[in-house]
C-alpha cells in the first residue's frame, strides 16, 4: 500500500515515542501512519542509538520524514525540554514506564503509556498520588492514558451491546490459551521475565480489561490456584480462578500462557441467552461474536482487529481537545484512563496473591 510522505514537523499533534522495540515497530508506527493526518512523529527515543535508529528507519518507511533520533540520558532530556512535543507514547519495560511517564507529565506533556499500568497496586497508588500532585500544579489539564486496545476492539464493543439483551447475568467464563513460545517475538523479552507475575500479568491485563468492559461492573473478590509447568517460562504460567462480580454473578478465569491449542474466549450466560466472543481468522484476524438463544445460534458477526488504531485515534483526539480548551474543561476518553488500567492490574494481582495462598479468598483493591 502506498503511503503519503509527510514531514516530521507537519500538521497534526506532534508526539515523541519513547521506546523502539518490537511493538513500536510492528504496531505503533504502522497504526500512527494510518492516522497520519492527525498526528506527527517528532522524535523516537531509545536507550541505545542503534535501536532508536532502527525505529526511525521504520517510521521513514511508513511515510514519516524528519523524525529525530534520540537516545540515552541526553536524548531523554532533549525530549523533556522540547516544547514542540505535545504528547509522548511511553512504550518501555514494565518496570520503568511509570517513572518515565511521571517525568513526562511533570514536563507538561500528555502521556499515553503502554499496559500494564504498573507492576502492583502499591506502585499504582504512588503513581496516582504523584499524578494528582503534578496535575494540581499544571496550568492546564494533563492527560495520562493507559493503552488498552481491547477496550477499543469493535468485536468487544458490539458484544457489550448484545449482552444487554440476554437478560439477567448468571455466569461468565474467560478461557485463554496463549501461544507464548519461542516463535513469539516477545518470548525472550527480559523485562517480562523479571516482572512480578511474568507473562500472566503482562498478557492477562488484556483479558481482564475485556471481562470488565463486557460485564459492565467490577470484580469484587477472587480465589485462584496457580502452577508452573513449562519451565521455559517464568512462574506462574497457569492460573485458574473463580471471581465474584459487583452485580452478584460469578465466573471463571482460566489462563495458560503457552498452549499447543491457542484460544481466546469470553462467554456471558444470561437468563434469556448467551453471548460468546472468540478470537478467530476470516481472511484477517479478529473476533467472532455469536449470540445463542433458546433455538440455538441466532446471530454471528465477525469483526477484524482495529483496537490499536482506535485507541491511538482516541488519545490524539483527547490531546487536540485539551490543547484547544486550555482551561481544562474537555473530558478525556474514559476507556483510556489510568484508573481503568489500574483496576485491570488490581484484579490480576488479587488472583496471583490468592494463588500464592493456595486459593484463599482475596478482595480486589479498589481504585
Amino acid at each position: 500500500m502506498a503511503t503519503t510522505t509527510k514531514k516530521g514537523g507537519g500538521g497534526g499533534v506532534p508526539i515523541a515515542i519513547l521506546g523502539a522495540g518490537t511493538f513500536v515497530k510492528n504496531q505503533y508506527i504502522p497504526r500512527l501512519s494510518d492516522i497520519s493526518d492527525l498526528v506527527t512523529i517528532k522524535s523516537i527515543w531509545s536507550r541505545t542509538q542503534e535501536s532508536a535508529r532502527a525505529a526511525v528507519e521504520t517510521a521513514q518507511k511508513n511515510g514519516f520524514e524528519g523524525v529525530e533520533c534520540k537516545w540515552g540520558d541526553q536524548g531523554l532530556d532533549d525530549v523533556i525540554h522540547d516544547g514542540s512535543v505535545t504528547a509522548v507514547a511511553v512504550v518501555l519495560a514494565g518496570q520503568t514506564q511509570v517513572d518515565i511517564s511521571l517525568r513526562m507529565l511533570k514536563a507538561g506533556k500528555h502521556v499515553l503509556q503502554e499496559k500494564p499500568a504498573a507492576g502492583c497496586t502499591t506502585e499504582l497508588e504512588n503513581a496516582l498520588y504523584n499524578y494528582r500532585s503534578i496535575s494540581a500544579d499544571a496550568p492546564g489539564q494533563l492527560i495520562w492514558s493507559v493503552a488498552e486496545n481491547y477496550r477499543f476492539e469493535p468485536g468487544l464493543v458490539e458484544a457489550k451491546k448484545l449482552i444487554a439483551d440476554i437478560g439477567e447475568m448468571m455466569s461468565v467464563q474467560v478461557i485463554i490459551e496463549g501461544s507464548m513460545n519461542s516463535s513469539n517475538p516477545y518470548f525472550s523479552s527480559s523485562w517480562r521475565r523479571n516482572f512480578t507475575g511474568g507473562f500472566i500479568l503482562d498478557m492477562g491485563v488484556h483479558f481482564i480489561a475485556g471481562l470488565r468492559m463486557l460485564v459492565g461492573c467490577e470484580v469484587v473478590s477472587v480465589s485462584a490456584f496457580t502452577s508452573h509447568v513449562d519451565l521455559s517460562l517464568p512462574p506462574p504460567d497457569n492460573i485458574s480462578s473463580v471471581f465474584h462480580l459487583e452485580n452478584g454473578s460469578s465466573g471463571a478465569f482460566v489462563m495458560v500462557v503457552s498452549s499447543r491449542t491457542p484460544k481466546t474466549l469470553w462467554r456471558v450466560v444470561g437468563l434469556n441467552g448467551t453471548v460468546q466472543i472468540e478470537r478467530g481468522f476470516q481472511g484477517q484476524h479478529g473476533y467472532l461474536v455469536s449470540v445463542y438463544g433458546a433455538e440455538g445460534l441466532t446471530k454471528s458477526l465477525f469483526f477484524p482487529f482495529s483496537g490499536v488504531t482506535e485507541e491511538l485515534k482516541a488519545f490524539v483526539s483527547d490531546v487536540s481537545k485539551s490543547t484547544i480548551k486550555k482551561e481544562g474543561l474537555s473530558v478525556a476518553e474514559p476507556r483510556l484512563s489510568f484508573i481503568e488500567g489500574a483496576r485491570d492490574v488490581a484484579v490480576l494481582e488479587a488472583m496471583l496473591e490468592s494463588g500464592a495462598r493456595k486459593g484463599e479468598l482475596v478482595h480486589v483493591k479498589k481504585f
